[in-house]
């Protein structure tokens, strides 16, 4: 997103995108949450705690990695290992209510869910000096996003067991695959999209006139 203010703290309709993406969550169409834990960089702690939601929340400083976060925030809930835990980007702020029940209730028969859409992208495999190798089939291919879903006790074994097998992920539920657990893939609409980019940005933002996600949000 470029320098200067983290995007999570950036000012997204009069309070940060990060509070914005929290306050979707607590929307009378979503499950009703237990409680908020989040990981943020050090300097932001005290700033955060301050922060006011109808639910109990939690707040540590993240670690040197997305992993690491993760990890330092589940630690910091409540012993409860049967207990859902949504683990979400704070910086996808139109998370989708049905597909999201549908990912908890999953956990009924699954050892764990994500949120994902059918990739619709040619994928192409090259080598290290750029040639086209082949493209690759897209049928069964899924852009995973958050919520990724599973309990909370077996989400700390997962973030043990890849601390000790130094295993690294870009994503949660890859922990749960990687120890030969089940997980169900939800289907999910595009709209809940990862604001990465100044263009995804520009185009979002609650205050860009005729902004294209206003019609997203419900």
């Amino acid at each position: 997103m470029g320098g200067g203010i983290p995007k999570q703290f950036r000012d997204w309709g009069g309070v940060t995108l990060l509070e914005a993406t929290l306050r979707a969550f607590l929307s009378p169409a979503m499950p009703e949450l237990a409680g908020i834990a989040l990981a943020v960089p050090a300097d932001r702690v005290d700033e955060v705690r301050a922060w006011r939601f109808p639910v109990p929340l939690w707040v540590v400083a993240g670690g040197a990695t997305r992993q690491e976060s993760v990890a330092l925030a589940l630690a910091a809930l409540p012993e409860e290992p049967s207990a859902p835990v949504m683990i979400h980007d704070g910086v996808r702020p139109f998370p989708p209510a049905g597909p999201i029940r549908e990912a908890l209730d999953a956990l009924a028969s699954w050892d764990g869910a994500v949120l994902g859409e059918p990739s619709t992208d040619t994928l192409k495999r090259v080598d290290p000096q750029g040639r086209v190798l082949g493209t690759e089939p897209r049928e069964g291919i899924f852009r995973a996003q958050t919520p990724q879903v599973a309990t909370l006790g077996l989400w700390r074994k997962a973030f043990l067991w890849a601390r000790d097998a130094g295993f690294a992920a870009t994503d949660d539920v890859s922990l749960l695959e990687a120890m030969g657990l089940r997980v169900k893939l939800v289907l999910s609409p595009a709209a809940n999209l990862k604001l990465t980019t100044p263009e995804d940005w520009s185009r979002w933002h609650p205050d860009t006139t005729g902004c294209g996600g206003s019609s997203h949000r419900s």
